[in-house]
């Protein structure tokens, strides 16, 4: 078995690919690692059906990747990477405490807020000049709603 063949040389490019994956935020890496595994266990296991120049062995690893991207991103980072859904809490951790704006707040414009030892992105309905204290009304993500005290 030749371990130097195209078809080992596109598992290794898969493999570390997949591996790439756990250092890059965003979960797409790990699609073109599959589809460079899937292509090259298709070269090692049908030889003659897959016995394919560069140029064909990169438009079947393109369409394996728009087709695993298209399929089943969305599917396995739900599972991989849990609800990534929007969080809006009135009732967390930081409803009702207090902070101190440090960029103007302004309708439509988000500011931000120190909170303990913490800067934070901050919005308000109205207008919030730097230096004023402010109460925490929620939290979505890490962006604070808050209102001037």
């Amino acid at each position: 078995m030749d371990f130097l063949s195209a078809g080992w040389l596109w598992m290794y490019i898969g493999g570390g690919l997949m591996l790439a994956e756990i250092l890059m935020p965003g979960f797409v890496v790990f699609f073109f690692g599959l589809s460079a595994v899937t292509l090259g266990g298709l070269m090692l296991v049908l030889p003659e059906a897959f016995h394919l120049t560069l140029a064909w062995q990169l438009a079947l690893f393109s369409l394996f990747s728009i087709v695993y991207l298209v399929t089943l991103r969305k599917y396995l980072k739900g599972i991989f990477l849990g609800d990534t859904e929007d969080t809006v809490s009135a009732t967390d951790e930081f409803a009702g405490r207090m902070g101190e704006v440090r960029a103007a707040i302004g309708p439509g414009v988000p500011g931000r807020v120190v909170v303990g030892d913490a800067e934070w992105d901050a919005v308000a309905v109205d207008p919030v000049a730097v230096g004023t204290k402010v109460k925490i009304l929620s939290r979505r993500n890490l962006t604070l709603t808050v209102e001037a005290v």
